[in-house]
């Protein structure tokens, strides 16, 4: 039989991971009877651990929220998850996370086993992180926004002088900015918003029935909003090097990159002026095919005419 630390470890780790467990279930996985798993329990609740029972058939036992948050029980993989997690929080984007983060990984290194303190030391030491520049997303913000999706809940906000309301669904990470996927009510349709620059209005809103979202990867229907959708000329390139290579050079924030194969892929990028799209496309480094706009290659074979001539004029032959 476990000792009785050890056993309420063991006890709590169960109630962690999974939500619901019967008397008969737990006191099977610890090897003591049903009556030493109430016991155990009771001591739980009397450290703080939040604990339902439910008696009679179909019973058992479940851990709840509580109105204080008692200590976590991490295996080894977790816990050092947790401190990279805490200590690269800088560059997510949120005010004061990174404040935050330092606090709580102070707690997490009072606790952690020498092994584990070790190895997180060693990673902190060598890992710098590049803090976040410009416009952040207040937590408070957040906070709300995700307590609305989770509720199905319409929610009103100021946005760019505009008093906007939404069925928000997603909220999504791209890069240093959050942004907001919604159903804007009054345009009828799908849009989404930069979470720094909206503040909402409280009460929320009455419920709502979800809709199916406008994209299975909301990742790449937001990059797409964000790097191609708003601009007049939109083009799709088929680059000639493999999608890694291409992706460095691409940042999500200036286009959307997808494989074909193993030595092309796509990348699908925006701009309002063709000069700036034919700047970025030779930039990029790679050889290329424009599928989209056709006004993109023809602006394209005018300007290597200029550059051309250019190279003449200054005693240059083509390469």
């Amino acid at each position: 039989m476990l000792e009785t630390s050890a056993r309420l470890l063991r006890l709590l780790g169960l109630l962690q991971a999974h939500r619901d467990w019967s008397g008969t279930a737990l006191a099977e996985r610890l090897r003591v009877s049903p009556r030493t798993v109430r016991r155990d329990v009771d001591k739980l609740r009397l450290l703080g651990y939040p604990i339902n029972a439910t008696g009679g058939v179909g019973g058992g036992y479940q851990l709840a929220a509580g109105a204080t948050l008692p200590p976590l029980l991490l295996d080894d993989e977790e816990a050092i998850a947790v401190a990279v997690g805490l200590r690269t929080a800088a560059a997510s984007g949120v005010t004061g996370i990174a404040e935050t983060s330092v606090r709580a990984l102070a707690k997490l290194d009072q606790v952690l086993p020498s092994r584990l303190r070790h190895k997180v030391g060693t990673l902190g030491a060598a890992v710098v992180t590049t803090p976040t520049l410009g416009p952040t997303a207040d937590p408070a913000v957040l906070t709300a926004v995700a307590a609305a999706i989770r509720d199905h809940l319409r929610v009103r906000f100021d946005y760019k002088g505009a008093v906007r309301d939404v069925e928000p669904y997603r909220l999504v990470h791209n890069g240093p900015r959050w942004y907001l996927v919604a159903w804007d009510t009054e345009r009828a349709d799908w849009r989404t918003f930069r979470v720094d620059r909206l503040t909402p209005r409280v009460p929320t809103g009455p419920r709502f029935t979800p809709r199916p979202l406008p994209a299975d990867d909301l990742a790449r229907y937001l990059s797409l909003g964000v790097t191609t959708s708003p601009y007049r000329w939109q083009a799709v390139l088929v680059m000639h090097a493999p999608v890694g290579e291409v992706a460095d050079e691409v940042p999500p924030s200036i286009g959307v990159v997808e494989p074909i194969d193993g030595d092309t892929c796509t990348v699908r990028i925006g701009s309002d002026d063709l000069d700036q799209l034919a700047v970025w496309t030779a930039a990029f480094g790679f050889e290329f095919e424009v599928r989209e706009p056709p006004e993109l290659a023809a602006h394209l074979a005018r300007l290597t005419g200029r550059l051309d001539r250019a190279a003449r004029r200054s005693g240059q032959e083509p390469v």
